[in-house]
């Protein structure tokens, strides 16, 4: 199988040596030779720090980047079978390259998008045949995140998304199947872990350490969500909130935080900039958290019901299966258990009762408890 990359940034550069590394034949390409011979370089150094740990051979490891071509001439992707998009998130741009890709390859040839956030749908309207068009969002960094979510654009044909899910399934991903939505399942589902969390922040409920260390110790999340923000950077994380806020028809469950967007605006993005919630450069000493085992709870019940409230939405609409939207959780941002799977064994009565509360306590949309964990409740059943 022929597979075609266009961008070799982080994602392009990770989704070509997944597709390598499935015995694929990869050109990647990329209008800057400069931006081509460094991800060249990069996947040289990934390859020799994989032989170093016993994941692959040397002989492995050098066929992996022989099945690689780079190259600034689109006319390249001739013959490809599959073909991803992986560069800036600017519709006009992304318009250009997939009507000069289409004149290149064959009808036959599926043509995605590895775009989080723009629609498929309109994606693919500038081809001349768009139902030959799928989203295959990627997490960073691809080679090691499993999930791959699967968007069908509406013009899509069932066949072609057969076959994107299919292909993608045999490069050793968890894909999962999801409505043209904003967000798609994980960017959507994941904003109150964010969200919650600055709001209690900013209401004094809790300082950051104290709500990062509730989440991990007694959640058992891997990451807090003042860390994880930190390290994802709030200059994106800021704008993924803010984009499917606007997607959304300015939905008050999405709204973003005057908190994150100063801490952009100051140039504190996190551990890429050495401050974000958190300072780290060396020796800085940082606040510790408070461990008081029923504020913890307090927190953990909080944002966990609000997620929990936001996945079965996700249902409730149509976006996504309860089985994919529990993988896509637990593979996605590796939360400790499927949310809905969270709300059967924490009781669907629990959940309507917290979001109850907090929409008694405030009287903000936010809180507005979906429809659906308001029937379940009502007539004792549970998602799985």
């Amino acid at each position: 199988m022929k597979v075609g990359v266009i961008g070799c940034g982080t994602m392009g550069s990770g989704i070509a040596q997944v597709a390598s590394t499935a015995n694929c034949d990869v050109v990647v390409y990329d209008l800057s030779a400069d931006a081509l011979a460094k991800s060249k370089l990069a996947l040289a150094k990934v390859m020799a720090r994989l032989i170093e740990k016993g994941r692959v051979t040397e002989q492995q490891s050098q066929a992996i980047q022989d099945r690689i071509t780079y190259s600034s001439e689109l006319n390249l992707m001739q013959g490809a079978d599959f073909v991803i998009e992986a560069i800036v998130e600017n519709l006009e741009i992304k318009h250009k390259v997939f009507t000069a890709l289409e004149a290149i390859v064959s009808e036959d040839c599926i043509i995605a998008s590895n775009t989080s956030s723009l629609s498929i749908t309109s994606l693919a309207a500038c081809l001349q045949k768009p139902e030959r068009f799928v989203g295959v969002h990627f997490f960073n960094p691809a080679p090691l995140m499993k999930l791959v979510e699967i968007i069908p654009a509406v013009q899509t044909e069932a066949t072609i998304l057969d076959q994107a899910k299919a292909t993608i399934d045999s490069w050793g991903k968890t894909t999962v199947t999801v409505k043209d939505t904003p967000g798609f399942i994980v960017n959507k589902v994941a904003r109150p872990f964010y969200s919650e969390a600055i709001k209690m922040l900013e209401e004094g409920t809790a300082d950051f350490a104290t709500i990062d260390w509730a989440m991990k110790e007694i959640g058992g999340f891997r990451m807090g969500p003042f860390q994880l923000m930190d390290f994802i950077g709030h200059d994106v994380n800021y704008v993924v909130t803010e984009t499917v806020f606007k997607a959304f028809y300015y939905d008050g469950r999405y709204k973003p935080s005057f908190t994150q967007k100063r801490l952009s605006e100051a140039g504190y993005l996190g551990r890429k900039s050495g401050r974000g919630f958190y300072k780290y450069a060396e020796g800085a000493e940082n606040i510790e958290p408070t461990k008081d085992p029923l504020l913890g709870e307090y927190i953990v019940s909080r944002i966990v019901a609000m997620l929990i409230n936001e996945a079965a939405d996700t249902l409730h609409v149509n976006i996504a299966t309860a089985k994919d939207i529990d993988l896509a959780m637990q593979n996605g941002v590796n939360y400790p258990k499927g949310l809905l799977a969270w709300a059967d064994e924490k009781g669907i009565q629990c959940c309507v009762t917290v979001m109850d509360e907090l929409f008694d306590e405030y009287r903000e949309e936010r809180y507005r408890c979906s429809p659906i964990l308001r029937k379940m409740a009502k007539n004792s059943t549970i998602f799985f």
